[in-house]
């Protein structure tokens, strides 16, 4: 069904406006339409598996839907949906983490103790392919912080607003992160 021009004009705020005001399910479809291919892809990330991540994308936009009243207009509304996206998937994966704790055969204990020593290698100077598998092994949340940081490029500031936290607690969560990224990427190149 082809929107209205105007409609399709509106920006993502003002359709969250009229969608909240009320409840319109065709406006949301415009928002849908615009969004849904990022959240995939980021639901993909945390599932690592199609259909996980096709379900996984439409829950989202059910709680979307339910919870659009809860966007304060803070920041972006994308930047937003980001955060919401990977607080989504985070819990996801909290609520499966024995399922893909058996499947991967790593213990989580193995990342809880970070040496505040020097790493060997730097955050900027890991490989991807292995950064790939080894962002698998921290924990969900420390995975979308590095991520909103690194990969949809988000300002402290941003993250801050998104996540509802201080910018001091964003800067010390991609540090914490970050170390233990770098702990596991060593343990594993050490060991892999």
């Amino acid at each position: 069904m082809k929107q209205p021009s105007a409609i399709q004009k509106l920006s993502d705020e003002d359709l969250v406006v009229a969608i909240v005001k009320d409840k319109n399910t065709l406006l949301f479809e415009v928002l849908y339409d615009r969004y849904a291919n990022l959240v995939y892809n980021k639901c993909y990330g945390f599932a690592r598996d199609g259909d996980e991540a096709k379900d996984l994308t439409q829950d989202v936009f059910l709680n979307l839907f339910v919870k659009l009243a809860s966007f304060k207009h803070k920041s972006k509304f994308s930047t937003w949906l980001y955060a919401f996206t990977y607080n989504h998937c985070v819990n996801y994966v909290t609520r499966n983490t024995a399922k893909k704790i058996e499947k991967q055969s790593v213990s989580p204990d193995v990342m809880v103790n970070v040496s505040d020593t020097e790493p060997e290698i730097g955050f900027s100077d890991m490989k991807i392919e292995k950064l790939k598998r080894v962002i698998e092994l921290i924990a969900p949340d420390e995975k979308m912080i590095l991520l909103l940081k690194y990969e949809d490029g988000l300002s402290i500031k941003e993250i801050s607003s998104a996540l509802d936290i201080g910018e001091s607690a964003v800067k010390m969560r991609i540090k914490r992160a970050k170390a233990k990224l770098v702990h596991a990427y060593t343990n594993y190149r050490s060991h892999g």
